[in-house]
């Protein structure tokens, strides 16, 4: 046996427990239910755009409290939500 078939050897034995490990690792992710929401009045992370309809303004909602929260108001009238394709 040269050298190089005995590194190619352990090579493998090392990729095949990597690989292995990752499968049961993803397998068991698979299988973990989700974890229970927030309690309510707690913020919760969320990515909504709105646009002021009368002056153009534009603002991003990161933390809200529900997650559908009212659109806020800006000139005295309620925002409107953007979608991701008119925000770019």
């Amino acid at each position: 046996m040269s050298f190089g078939t005995v590194v190619w050897a352990i090579g493998a034995v090392i990729l095949f427990f990597f690989l292995w490990r990752v499968g049961v690792g993803l397998l068991r992710s698979m299988t973990e239910p989700l974890p229970p929401p927030p309690p309510p009045g707690e913020m919760r992370r969320i990515s909504v755009r709105y646009r002021c309809g009368v002056c153009g303004l534009e603002l991003k909602m990161t933390l809200a409290q529900e997650e559908d929260p009212d659109p806020p108001r800006h000139c005295m009238e309620e925002m409107d939500q953007v979608s991701i394709d008119e925000a770019l």
